[in-house]
């Protein structure tokens, strides 16, 4: 089988890494509680920036967002690596920043996750994605990004949503933690 992955809080919990950075850049002490409930994708309204200015924020710390500490979901990893390994073929579909490839590939590697040549795909806008999953002919494609899994319905790909506060309306089928993946991908 074929299955596609994107990246950012679909496989790593990159928004709460980010807050984790926020609080201490804007030296506040905001609670996890306020993020877990967060109803959109953005994290700057917990501390009270503009659209704007969380999008400054955002850019002006995205090398450390991204490429410092954040914490993998739990099984993400192992499962992935068992995909592989039981022959299965793994791909990364990410919408980060195309000068963001060579560096996200590679702390994709020293982090342990399987990376096969030519299955990996970064620097299309949201609304790309499903160009490439529909070339891939996938028959899973996860993400945790609304926008992105509405696009994907036409598609003959399975598509599952990472839980996270902000996709609970999707009526899809819901991993919330990695190691359900083989259930699943049973039912």
């Amino acid at each position: 089988m074929k299955l596609g992955f994107d990246i950012d809080d679909t496989l790593i919990n990159l928004r709460e890494h980010a807050f984790h950075i926020y609080n201490q850049t804007l030296q506040q002490n905001i609670g996890l509680e306020v993020f877990h409930a967060l109803p959109s994708m953005e994290i700057h309204s917990a501390f009270g920036l503009t659209k704007e200015e969380g999008g400054k924020l955002w850019y002006s710390l995205r090398d450390e967002i991204y490429y410092s500490d954040c914490a993998l979901f739990p099984h993400a990893r192992e499962v992935l690596n068992q995909l592989v390994e039981q022959g299965h073929e793994v791909y990364y579909i990410t919408a980060r920043a195309k000068e963001h490839t060579e560096r996200t590939r590679q702390w994709l590697l020293d982090h342990g996750f399987p990376v096969a040549e030519g299955h990996f795909f970064c620097g299309m806008s949201d609304s790309e994605k499903v160009h490439i999953i529909e070339a891939l002919e996938l028959d899973y494609y996860f993400d945790d990004k609304p926008t992105v899994l509405e696009t994907l319905s036409h598609l003959p790909v399975r598509i599952c949503v990472k839980d996270r506060s902000y996709n609970r309306h999707l009526a899809l089928p819901r991993i919330t933690s990695w190691d359900e993946l083989d259930e699943l991908m049973k039912g």
